[in-house]
């Protein structure tokens, strides 16, 4: 199981938020390179890069940040917030994005979607399902599609997407543990599928436990920012993976 740690940006800066609420705000470093290059010191080579302006905006917004971590560090890093038009996709490739994490378009725009799915290829692009009851949202967790997530996936898939990151919002940012029975659920079944999960992982034992259910990758955020979980403690894992 890959280890993905996530920079959430606001103004440039490294934040976190509770269940995907802009006004539950906390800045934990004012540079992303400092933290990118920390985790990079500790065997990670992958990062989650969240535009949380781009996803409130609809467009890409901080892609000055994604390009001084792409030139600062070797991580591979997946981009995602904002990306909703051709030049927004172009953007973040053209910045060294590894991978394109979508989410809206995948619901508001299925063609525009499956256009960059040929065009960029599966290995590239990332579909992110953000479940609270199961059900899709999308604008940044602003709104309800009222779309259930198994029908949203299966649909999808039969298109040749690959990587799904599965975020449940009501867990975000809440430090109280991850919904590994949804994970389950959906491991069960998707066969196949390279599940990335993401959202309230708060301890060693439950990346453990994802570990264990040959999850694809795991997102941890607020975790290590808040010293619930240590890089060092994370060694182990990337050790295993490579």
């Amino acid at each position: 199981m890959i280890i993905i740690p996530a920079i959430d940006i606001i103004e440039g800066k490294c934040v976190r938020l509770s269940q995907g609420d802009y006004n539950q705000k906390k800045i934990y470093n004012a540079d992303p390179l400092d933290m990118a290059k920390k985790f990079e010191q500790h065997g990670i080579t992958r990062l989650h890069l969240v535009d949380l302006e781009g996803a409130k905006a609809k467009k890409v917004v901080n892609w000055k940040v994604l390009e001084k971590l792409v030139k600062g560090t070797s991580l591979k890093i997946d981009f995602g917030g904002g990306i909703k038009s051709d030049e927004d996709i172009k953007l973040v490739f053209d910045c060294g994005a590894y991978q394109a994490t979508i989410g809206s378009v995948a619901v508001q725009k299925k063609e525009l979607f499956r256009s960059w799915l040929g065009e960029f290829s599966a290995e590239r692009i990332i579909l992110g399902a953000d479940v609270k009851d199961k059900s899709i949202a999308v604008s940044g967790w602003l709104e309800d599609s009222g779309i259930d997530i198994f029908p949203f996936l299966e649909e999808n898939l039969a298109f040749g997407i690959q990587y799904v990151l599965c975020t449940d919002i009501s867990k975000d940012g809440m430090l109280e543990g991850t919904s590994i029975e949804l994970y389950q659920e959906l491991i069960d079944h998707f066969s196949g599928m390279k599940l990335i999960a993401s959202g309230g992982i708060t301890t060693v034992e439950e990346i453990e436990k994802l570990a264990e259910m040959e999850i694809y990758g795991a997102i941890i955020g607020k975790a290590l920012y808040e010293g619930h979980i240590r890089l060092k403690e994370l060694e182990k894992f990337i050790l295993q993976n490579n």
